[in-house]
């Protein structure tokens, strides 16, 4: 079980890493030219989609820790302490995931605004 969950962090490591990358050439080719930042609307810009990229992580990050936390469910084997933690372990991540996706919504309304 041990080996298992050591090898799902490291693959949800490895998307996180590849997800990382693929935001940066994703955002590098929209923040102006070669120089720097040349608007106060290239920085607005910039940080909104900086934002962006650590919630899509969290987000994947919040997604492994179901999986994990349905895997420890299954094979919890009929112990009901196992069994609650597992429970509590997806609750609590569910209501991160949408404390995440409202943060989603108000930086996209703070940055329409401005």
């Amino acid at each position: 079980m041990k080996k298992f969950l050591t090898n799902t962090v490291t693959l949800a490591g490895a998307a996180i890493i590849s997800v990382e990358r693929s935001f940066a050439a994703i955002g590098s080719s929209g923040l102006g030219s070669v120089s720097g930042l040349s608007t106060s609307a290239d920085i607005q810009s910039a940080i909104a989609q900086l934002i962006n990229s650590v919630l899509n992580v969290i987000l994947i990050v919040a997604v492994a820790f179901v999986i994990i936390a349905g895997i420890r469910l299954i094979v919890s084997g009929g112990d009901e302490g196992e069994k609650d933690k597992a429970k509590m372990t997806i609750i609590y991540v569910g209501a991160g995931m949408i404390i995440i996706l409202l943060a989603r919504v108000i930086v996209t309304f703070v940055n329409n605004l401005l």
